[in-house]
């Protein structure tokens, strides 16, 4: 079974991507998402989580995300220790979900930070969707009501799209002008021969 890596920076677009591939009946394992539920369903990591920035990141007796963010998007090193709580654990998710969705030609697997988490080394082709900063920008504040700077602050905390380049078997641009839906029909197409 063929294994597809989808990733790209914040705004970019791959969670498009990864709805339209969907909705070709192929399964989509959204890694930041199940990343942003694992506190839920493992508390020993939400424990980790609190000894490396602080109690304070718990509000009405829930993880606030918003102050996660801050802390973690403005602090290197809290991000990559909240990276080695986080990845393992997501890891043994894909792995399960990996395992129960093999009948199918290919699994995608979409992550933001697939590359800088090694998660790339699974994979048998990368797709790397890209747009430009200002249109990534825009999306990002339509989407979440985040302001610039803290869109700019998440974004310098992720690879750019060129240091992604060397590892993308695929590189598809996600500017409303280029022919991204082709791309996807003829990729899905040559996965399923």
């Amino acid at each position: 079974m063929r294994i597809i890596g989808l990733t790209g920076g914040i705004g970019s677009g791959k969670s498009t991507v990864a709805q339209v591939f969907e909705s070709l009946g192929i399964p989509v394992f959204y890694a930041d998402d199940v990343a942003k539920n694992i506190y839920e369903k493992r508390p020993e990591i939400l424990k980790g989580v609190i000894a490396v920035v602080g109690e304070d990141i718990i509000t009405g007796g829930k993880l606030d995300r918003k102050k996660l963010a801050e802390k973690v998007f403005s602090d290197a090193e809290s991000l990559r220790k909240l990276n080695a709580l986080i990845h393992p654990a997501v890891a043994e998710e894909w792995q399960q979900w990996r395992t129960a969705h093999k009948q199918y030609p290919y699994l995608m697997r979409e992550a933001a930070i697939l590359i800088e988490s090694g998660a790339y080394k699974d994979c048998d082709e990368i797709i790397l969707v890209t747009a430009p900063t200002e249109l990534r920008i825009e999306r990002v504040m339509k989407r979440d009501g985040t302001d610039r700077e803290e869109i700019l602050r998440r974004m310098n905390q992720q690879w750019s799209d060129e240091e992604r380049v060397p590892f993308a078997t695929h590189i598809w641009q996600n500017d409303g002008k280029s022919p991204l839906l082709i791309q996807i029909l003829e990729a899905h197409h040559q996965w399923t021969k």
